[in-house]
C-alpha cells in the first residue's frame, strides 16, 4: 500500500482478488499491487471486500501490546531478537471482516466509493460524481496531493474520498448567484457538489482530472439541498500537526544532498514559517551546543509540506536535529504542535 505511514493503524477498506499463497499467507491483490492480509478467521477466495486495521510494523515495536497475543516469527516472519524491520518493510491488514464485493454501477454516474475501491475499473473513463466538499484536504482524508493546479480539491462521500483537479470551485448556483468555495478555510466543507471528468492515477493517488465548467451545487442523498443563506461556521478543526517526513526519525546513512520534507495535517500559514523552522547540527564533545545550518523553506500548498533545500551539502557523519518551533500556525492561527526530528548523514 502506498503511503503506509498515513495509513498506519486506521480502518481501512479494499477491494481486490483474495488468494491463500504456497506458503499459507493471504494477500489481496488488484491488478497493479498486492498486500498481505491476516484473516480473523476464514478467508474466502475471489474477489472480496476486506474491512481491518492496516499496520506498518517497522513503526511498531516488538513488545507493543497489540502485538502480544502472535507469533513474531510465524504471523509475521520477524525476528524479535534480531534486525527489527524498517517502516514500510512488513505491512499487513489485519482484517477483521471478509466478505464477497458488492457489484459497481457502470460509468457515467458512479459513487466515489466504488471509484476508490474497483479503481482499475474506472482508470481513463469518464465518470460524474457527487459528494461533500472537502477544500484542498482540510479534513486530512487523503495522505498527498497529485499537485496539479492551484485549486485542487478533495470530495468526499461516506468512507472514501478522491481528488478534483482542473477545475476551479466556483460557478452559479440554481438561483443564479455567484459563488466560489474556500480552498483552505472549513466554512464550505460539507457542501455538496457535482463534477464530471476522467479518473487518471499516479503515486498511489486517484484523481478526476474534472471538466472546468462541470461543477454545481446538488443534492445531499434524500434530497436536501445544499444552499445556504448564510455561512455555517463550524467547530475548530484540532490543531495541526506532522504526519510524515523525509527523512524518517532517527534514520541513518542520510544522504548529504538530502533535502526535508514535513507534512502536516492541517494547511499552514506561511507567514508563519520564516524564524519558526530551526536546523541545527547535535552538539558533539568540544563543540558549541548549537550549530545552525544554512536552509531555504519552500511550503507546497497542495501536499501541506514544508521542504528544507541546503545551499550545500550536509556534514558527513553528523547529526542534523529538525525543530518547529513556538509561533508556526495553521491557517485558522491554530498553533502547530511541538516536533523534532533527528537523523544521521552518511558517508555520501
Amino acid at each position: 500500500m502506498a503511503y503506509p505511514s498515513f495509513y498506519h493503524t486506521q480502518p481501512v477498506v479494499l477491494v481486490g482478488t483474495v488468494a491463500q499463497q504456497p506458503n499459507g499467507e493471504y494477500r489481496v491483490s488488484d491488478g497493479s499491487g498486492s498486500l498481505r492480509v491476516i484473516p480473523d478467521g476464514n478467508a474466502p477466495a475471489g474477489i472480496d471486500e476486506i474491512r481491518g486495521q492496516f499496520w506498518d510494523l517497522g513503526r511498531m515495536k516488538a513488545d507493543d501490546p497489540r502485538l502480544a497475543s502472535y507469533d513474531l516469527r510465524s504471523v509475521f516472519h520477524v525476528d524479535p531478537d534480531g534486525a527489527w524491520p524498517k517502516p514500510g518493510d512488513v505491512t499487513v491488514l489485519m482484517a477483521s471482516t471478509i466478505a464477497p464485493a458488492a457489484t459497481f454501477p457502470a460509468p457515467p454516474v458512479v459513487p466515489i466509493r466504488a471509484i476508490v475501491l474497483d479503481a482499475s475499473r474506472f482508470i481513463d473513463q469518464t465518470v460524474t460524481l457527487s459528494g461533500q466538499y472537502q477544500g484542498r484536504n482540510l479534513t486530512g482524508d487523503l495522505p498527498d496531493a497529485p499537485g496539479k493546479t492551484r485549486y485542487d480539491f478533495v470530495l468526499r462521500s461516506a468512507d472514501a474520498a478522491i481528488w478534483i483537479t482542473n477545475i476551479r470551485p466556483k460557478g452559479r448556483d440554481a438561483r443564479g448567484r455567484d459563488f466560489e468555495l474556500g480552498l483552505d478555510a472549513r466554512i464550505d466543507t460539507g457542501r455538496w457538489v457535482q463534477i464530471s471528468g476522467t479518473v487518471r492515477q499516479g503515486r498511489g493517488l486517484l484523481w478526476i482530472e474534472g471538466q472546468p465548467t462541470s461543477l454545481s451545487l446538488t443534492q445531499a442523498p434524500g434530497g436536501v439541498v445544499e444552499e445556504r443563506e448564510a455561512p455555517v461556521r463550524v467547530p475548530a478543526a484540532p490543531a495541526p500537526e506532522v504526519v510524515f517526513s523525509t527523512p524518517t526519525a532517527d534514520e541513518t546513512d542520510v544522504s548529504a544532498g538530502t533535502n526535508v520534507r514535513i507534512q502536516f495535517s492541517r494547511d499552514i500559514d506561511t507567514r508563519t514559517i520564516k524564524g519558526h523552522v530551526r536546523v541545527t547540527y547535535i552538539a558533539v564533545s568540544g563543540e558549541q551546543p548549537q550549530m545552525p545550518v544554512e536552509f531555504a523553506a519552500d511550503y507546497v500548498a497542495a501536499s501541506r509540506v514544508i521542504e528544507l533545500k541546503f545551499p550545500k551539502p550536509l556534514e558527513r557523519f553528523r547529526m542534523v536535529k529538525i525543530e518547529l518551533v513556538e509561533g508556526l500556525l495553521g491557517t485558522d492561527q491554530q498553533p502547530v504542535k511541538p516536533w523534532a526530528l533527528t537523523f544521521a548523514v552518511g558517508a555520501s
